[in-house]
């Protein structure tokens, strides 16, 4: 399994980066209802800040930006699904005491604090493009407006090269 599989799999809600009961039972080899049982039966270990149930609007929401907004009887579980953040998905390796969930665990974390060290990269390029923007503002001006357009360059001929023809062929 690679992280990028698991990366894949961790959505953003309510400002936090949270992995849903679902997927993460797929990744552990084991259903659905018995990673909720085991999350139940030792519910004093996952305070609000490591696990929380989605409301209604935000499963509808994700749903449908994972593509999986399908309806009907049987389509999906009667039951809201739970989001683990960083933590909570930790706190499972000690519910979940089996072989593939350490495995998968130590993949899910680092799959969390290598997404967490990108957000810090970029953010520290972001306030370091701020800093020399205001600096030097003419002269960065200019390198930002040929910057953005050969971005727009690029996107218009993708654009371009995804219309469909029209007339005779």
């Amino acid at each position: 399994m690679q992280i990028q599989t698991i990366q894949s799999k961790i959505y953003e809600i309510r400002g936090q980066k949270i992995m849903l009961d679902f997927d993460l039972a797929e990744l552990y080899e084991t259903e659905t209802k018995r990673l909720k049982e085991a999350v139940r039966r030792n519910i004093k270990r996952f305070p609000s800040d490591f696990m929380f149930e989605l409301t209604p609007n935000e499963n509808i929401a994700l749903r449908s930006q994972i593509a999986s907004l399908e309806t009907g009887k049987g389509k999906h579980s009667k039951y809201l699904p739970f989001a683990f953040t960083e933590q909570g998905v930790a706190m499972l390796a000690s519910v979940l005491n089996s072989p593939k969930a350490i495995e998968v665990n130590i993949l899910i974390v680092r799959a969390f604090v290598f997404m967490r060290q990108y957000a810090l990269t970029h953010k520290d390029l972001t306030d370091k493009l701020k800093e020399l923007e205001s600096k030097y503002n003419k002269q960065f001006k200019d390198i930002y407006e040929a910057l953005n357009y050969l971005l727009n360059k690029d996107k218009q001929q993708i654009e371009q090269s995804e219309r469909k023809q029209i007339g005779f062929k």
